[in-house]
């Protein structure tokens, strides 16, 4: 057994040389700069030391992959509000309780006395109302179009009277197209999130590569999926073609998960969406149908994102972070004030958060 796991490390590595010396030869001396849109990523990247294996023409930034990250701090206030109301218990995932808001973060409220629930799905928090019919359980739902399709198909599953959602779904499509539309840095490619485009596939970026002709790859997780990415933007802007291509064929499909795209179709409308350090991006996030208001924790409280509007701490560089214009090292607070004990600005939160994984990774080097 050993053998056989040491062989196959032996055949990885060849793999990994095999492929970086392709991208330098490939590459020569022209720079290319491209974005991913996906945390997984940027841990691969950090976790593996990937970025040291490919020559200094060609770099690799992370964007708005972190759904955490992207979500408006007047979001978890309400959330945080909701938390305090004494009828009410607020079931939320591990990483959003802890971002911080001007009104501290979900985990903060929890130790001031607020009905904050930790779950790992929305399954969790369907049992918690069945459980605890003596309250209203808030399921806090947020995410991108990978977390979307539970959110659709709980609601379309007959949830009990005592349960609601506070939804805040974001679209990654639009978030890349808004990008490219600031022009604020120029891109060559993108590396596609490989998460989302299982549910949504492939074609959905192919409007993208028309209007900005600029070459897409859908990557795995592995080192060698995102390596081989890299291979196959350099190879498509040398043969003069902007495509979206899938890498990822073992998990992505050109029409996603058709079921899913189904099920979200029947439970929310696609709207304009604030995007934490980013701004307003068109048709960017989901809002639940009238059919499915009831279910709408805004609408059954009374509450509104509006009425908590906040900005970023002064210091915190996540909103120049989340657009590809600066590192975590470019941040005066990075690895002083914020830490992932201590975090400031949402990008220290997640596990997907850039600040985060280099702080964990790389921030001895």
């Amino acid at each position: 057994m050993e053998i056989s796991k040491d062989l196959a490390i032996y055949r990885n590595r060849k793999l990994v040389e095999k492929v970086t010396k392709k991208i330098k030869e490939i590459a020569k001396d022209d720079f290319f700069k491209f974005m991913h849109v996906c945390g997984t990523h940027e841990d691969t990247f950090s976790r593996f030391g990937l970025r040291s294996l490919l020559p200094k023409n060609v770099e690799v930034i992370a964007g708005p992959g972190c759904p955490v990250c992207v979500t408006p701090p007047e979001v978890i206030s309400a959330a945080i509000e909701l938390s305090k109301r004494d009828n009410v218990i607020l079931a939320t995932y591990g990483d959003m309780a802890h971002v911080p808001s001007p009104r501290g973060s979900l985990v903060q409220a929890r130790a001031q006395g607020g009905n904050v629930y930790i779950v790992y799905s929305i399954t969790d928090s369907i049992k918690l109302a069945e459980k605890r019919k003596d309250k209203q359980i808030v399921h806090f739902a947020i995410g991108f179009e990978t977390t979307a399709p539970s959110t659709a198909a709980t609601l379309l599953n007959n949830p009990p009277d005592n349960f609601s959602v506070l939804t805040y779904h974001l679209l990654i499509p639009p978030a890349i197209d808004f990008l490219l539309s600031l022009g604020e840095v120029k891109l060559d490619g993108f590396i596609l999130p490989g998460h989302v485009s299982t549910i949504i596939g492939s074609n959905a970026y192919k409007e993208i590569s028309k209007r900005w002709h600029i070459p897409q790859v859908v990557a795995g997780f592995e080192p060698l999926d995102v390596l081989v990415g890299i291979y196959m933007l350099i190879k498509q802007i040398r043969e003069g073609r902007a495509e979206v291509e899938n890498e990822y064929v073992r998990a992505v499909r050109p029409e996603g998960n058709v079921k899913a795209k189904e099920m979200m179709h029947k439970v929310f409308d696609v709207v304009d969406a604030k995007w934490r350090g980013i701004g307003i991006i068109p048709r960017s996030g989901f809002k639940l149908k009238k059919d499915f208001e009831e279910f709408d924790a805004r609408k059954r409280f009374e509450i509104s994102f509006e009425e908590f509007k906040h900005d970023l701490h002064p210091g915190c560089k996540c909103g120049e972070i989340l657009r590809g214009l600066a590192q975590p090292k470019d941040c005066p607070l990075f690895a002083k004030a914020c830490t992932p004990l201590h975090p400031i600005g949402p990008c220290m939160v997640s596990r997907e958060g850039t600040c985060a994984i280099v702080y964990k990774y790389s921030r001895f080097k």
